[in-house]
């Protein structure tokens, strides 16, 4: 295998999703097609914003094939190990306005012999580069335990480690240690880590997962401001402008992804969610995952605060902005 340069981040993206998406063009069925999957979407995004990033995947099948060609034809740096089987796909219709899931499927399972060589691959690659970042597959496809293994050798090589999961494999690697988690108030409620969404009980979640193995703890909570634990134990909550939803999906990992990149650069953390958030937000005004344009996250970053969390942070109520507003204050500078 030949080398790849060191690049800023690592993605470990262990089953890629081929998607095929049908939307409405001229009252015509218009069918795209491209490679996903959260870790894609992560690295996308990643890209956009001039950050150098190998992914580190498997490909099987005819879906995997495909798969390795669109990634191919985007210019991603991308360790790939070839397995029996086939790659995660899904088909959705979104004619009518919203996602309609057609079909699904996760892919086959990843073998021990498929698992070993992308283990010792993220390492080869992950060990020299500012940051790794562990990205969740679509299905069960690999054991949770990977990723306990993962943070923890990475962590002993002096890697920067952020984790975007949930359930068994953020436990597992919080049992290994990272620097990052980011993860959202639905999935909290989900993991049954929280039972309401009161400030107070997500705060409490958040300490817990920092006790269990993080520095930095980051809650998303869809439109409303985040709230970060940081390793100092203080409470920080963020807010980003308010924008004129077209499509939700992918908001999360354009976080991730603006977050990291920050950080990757030498930035703090709370200097680094300012991005992330205006990255977040941009993307909720647009249909794909990872997407958004680098000039504009940036200039949208402007508009976001960090201020810690206290008694009077209801008084810093996000600012409400569509698309003509964004645009006009864009044109002026």
């Amino acid at each position: 295998m030949a080398d790849i340069a060191i690049p800023d981040i690592v993605v470990f993206a262990p089953s890629p999703s081929l998607t095929i998406t049908i939307e409405e063009r001229d009252e015509e069925p218009d069918i795209h097609i491209h490679a996903g999957g959260q870790g894609v979407w992560q690295a996308r995004m990643l890209r956009r914003l001039g950050t150098t990033v190998t992914m580190c995947c498997t490909f099987a099948g005819e879906t995997g094939g495909v798969l390795r060609h669109l990634l191919d034809g985007e210019g991603f740096d991308v360790v790939a190990v070839e397995r029996d089987g086939q790659s995660a796909a899904y088909i959705h219709d979104r004619r009518g306005g919203q996602r309609r899931s057609i079909v699904e499927t996760a892919g086959s399972d990843l073998s021990r012999h498929v698992l070993d060589e992308l283990y010792g691959q993220t390492l080869r690659v992950g060990m020299d580069a500012q940051l790794v970042l562990l990205s969740g597959p679509a299905g069960d496809v690999l054991p949770a335990e990977v990723y306990r293994r993962l943070a923890a050798d990475l962590r002993s090589c002096d890697c920067c480690v952020m984790v975007d999961l949930a359930g068994p494999r953020l436990d597992a690697a919080l049992a290994g240690h990272v620097d990052i988690v980011k993860i959202s108030h639905e999935e909290l409620l989900a993991d049954g880590r929280i039972t309401s969404i009161g400030e107070a009980e997500i705060i409490a979640a958040m300490r817990t997962i920092r006790d269990a193995g993080a520095d930095t703890v980051i809650v998303t909570r869809a439109e409303k401001p985040l709230l970060m634990l940081t390793e100092s134990d203080t409470i920080l909550i963020v807010t980003n402008p308010i924008m004129e939803v077209v499509d939700t999906s992918g908001a999360g990992d354009s976080f991730t992804a603006a977050t990291a990149a920050e950080v990757a650069r030498g930035a703090e953390i709370t200097e680094a969610v300012v991005l992330g958030a205006a990255a977040g937000a941009l993307n909720v005004t647009r249909h794909g995952h990872g997407t958004g344009d680098r000039a504009a996250i940036h200039r949208l970053s402007r508009l976001v605060h960090v201020v810690p969390y206290g008694e009077d942070h209801e008084d810093h109520h996000p600012p409400r902005i569509g698309l003509r507003e964004l645009a006009e204050m864009f044109e002026s500078e």
